[in-house]
């Protein structure tokens, strides 16, 4: 595929336009002195529900996610959409049960969290756990495989567009932090919804014909009803991929909770919140976008099933329904794409650099910032060192990229299965953080260690045992232990600081009515495609 002038003109426009006003809401206010900690890794503390959602959204889908759902949508089916729908229920719980604790108790990062929860050993074992995986796993990953696409549509060299996203994306929030990241997310994700929804809206009129995007999307569900089973039977060839209840009931809600509750990478957007009132309702406007995600993400993969039947790879999917476009709409598209890459580089980045600067050099060296102690100082060293450490990082991703991910052609999915062997221990140690008081450090560590332990036990004793039922065992297994390791090791005193007796977990009529109405929606969707 070759990008005509004026496509090529758009996506100029879109970089040029997106790295102007990201410089621009990263200007320093006049006579507010320059960036602190808090004003830089938290947004000042000071953002607003539209960008809160925004962001969730931005950070969240990136490439990968793209192009690799798409492909899984003609393989699949509808049934990939669980990871959609099921994540916008999430987020209700995480906007009710878990940001009022996280909030009422200013926490920043999730290392804080445990550490005020658990004790200092816990914090710097899961800040160098997570510093290590963002960085040789999601932060290469996101730009390995979004160097893919961009090499796929635009017929550009991958080294070369691996090198441009990195830098692009390290340059236009290096100033901000933070707040360029998230202020300018809903431009990013505006681009995204429309993109996906113009090649939806070609895929199926091209399939209807005469009869529209309706009639196009009625010959979809009769010629391809398999495609459009959300829950799928034992015999199914995808059931190891998507184990029929246990994206309702099992272990899709262990990896939905922690990704979406307890990681840094995600979560942060939510703790830079103006208010718990504004972090709800954030978390409320990314859920019902979640809805209709499959529309713009899922639909044109099946719709390939049709339009180009004897793809070579499922993941071509995407890539080839956009050769529909006519020019100037395929430079729309294409920008759109790239923004879900350089929203998602730039949001992993910063919270490299937060944790990195607030978890680890910060407590090194025994200083307290300005978004610890809220006493407003002037630790514009601890901006710079998160700076350094944000260039650092996509320095390395962009060495390792190739080294790690570029003999593999099932990346993605190893990079899934790796991160689950670590995620029931993870939200196991939070649930229990939150939600029990006699938890402890030592139950918190059993949960961590007998997470991976258990997880490459099973994987290898049990290899037929499909890879969310893993998880949901693990967790199960894992909470036992760190329930009778806190019940039976003491505690240490003064420990826990993490003040949970007044947090008030009542939510707005506005957030209230607005739940309701996506667990109804989500009814309606799981009712008609069960």
């Amino acid at each position: 595929m070759q990008l005509a002038t004026l496509d090529i003109i758009v996506v100029i426009a879109y970089a040029i336009g997106i790295f102007a006003l990201a410089q621009w809401v990263s200007r320093d206010k006049a006579g507010a002195g320059p960036k602190n900690s808090t004003d830089y890794f938290l947004a000042s503390r000071n953002l607003p529900w539209w960008a809160i959602g925004a962001s969730l959204i931005a950070a969240n889908i990136s490439a990968e996610q793209i192009v690799g759902m798409s492909g899984s949508g003609y393989a699949i089916g509808l049934a990939i959409a669980s990871y959609e729908w099921m994540a916008a229920l999430t987020l209700l719980i995480v906007g009710k049960f878990f940001l009022p604790i996280f909030l009422k108790n200013e926490i920043y990062t999730m290392p804080q969290f445990l550490e005020r929860r658990y004790g200092p050993n816990i914090r710097t074992l899961m800040a160098v756990f997570w510093l290590l995986l963002y960085v040789f796993v999601n932060l290469t990953s996101i730009i390995w495989l979004g160097s893919i696409a961009v090499t796929k549509v635009a017929g550009v060299d991958q080294d070369v567009a691996l090198v441009a996203l990195g830098a692009f994306a390290l340059l236009y929030q290096l100033k901000g932090g933070l707040k360029a990241v998230a202020l300018t997310d809903i431009v990013q994700v505006t681009l995204l919804v429309l993109g996906g929804l113009i090649i939806a809206y070609l895929t199926l009129g091209e399939i209807g014909g005469d009869a529209g995007v309706l009639g196009g999307f009625s010959r979809l569900t009769t010629e391809l009803p398999g495609h459009f089973h959300m829950i799928l039977q034992k015999g199914d060839p995808h059931y190891m991929d998507l184990p029929g209840l246990s994206v309702l009931i099992g272990g899709m809600w262990i990896a939905n909770l922690s990704y979406w509750g307890f990681n840094q990478y995600i979560i942060q957007r939510a703790l830079a919140a103006k208010s718990l009132d504004e972090a709800q309702k954030g978390v409320l406007f990314a859920s019902f976008i979640k809805l209709i995600m499959p529309i713009i993400i899922v639909l044109p993969g099946i719709a390939a099933v049709v339009l180009a039947p004897n793809l070579a790879k499922p993941d071509e999917a995407y890539p080839t329904m956009m050769r529909l476009l006519p020019t100037g709409l395929l430079g729309l598209v294409f920008a759109a794409l790239i923004a879900a890459i350089i929203a998602s580089t730039a949001s992993k980045i910063n919270s490299i650099a937060t944790i990195f600067t607030l978890d680890v050099w910060a407590k090194m060296k025994g200083r307290r910032s300005a978004a610890e102690d809220g006493s407003g100082v002037d630790d514009r060293k601890l901006v710079l060192v998160g700076r350094i450490a944000a260039a650092v990082a996509i320095l390395i991703a962009i060495l390792t990229a190739r080294p790690l991910l570029g003999a593999s052609d099932q990346a993605f999915q190893f990079i899934q299965e790796f991160t689950g062997f670590f995620t029931p221990g993870i939200t196991v140690i939070f649930l229990l953080g939150l939600f029990w008081k006699r938890a402890n450090e030592a139950g918190a560590l059993a949960a961590a260690i007998a997470s991976v332990v258990l997880s490459w036990l099973l994987k290898v004793a049990m290899p037929t045992l499909p890879f969310m039922d893993r998880m949901g065992l693990v967790f199960l297994a894992a909470l036992a232990l760190a329930v009778v390791a806190s019940l039976v090791i003491p505690t240490r005193r003064k420990a826990d600081t993490i003040d949970t007796g007044e947090v008030r977990y009542a939510t707005s009529s506005r957030f209230n009515v607005g739940a309701i109405g996506v667990v109804l929606i989500l009814i309606v969707l799981y009712a008609t495609f069960w």
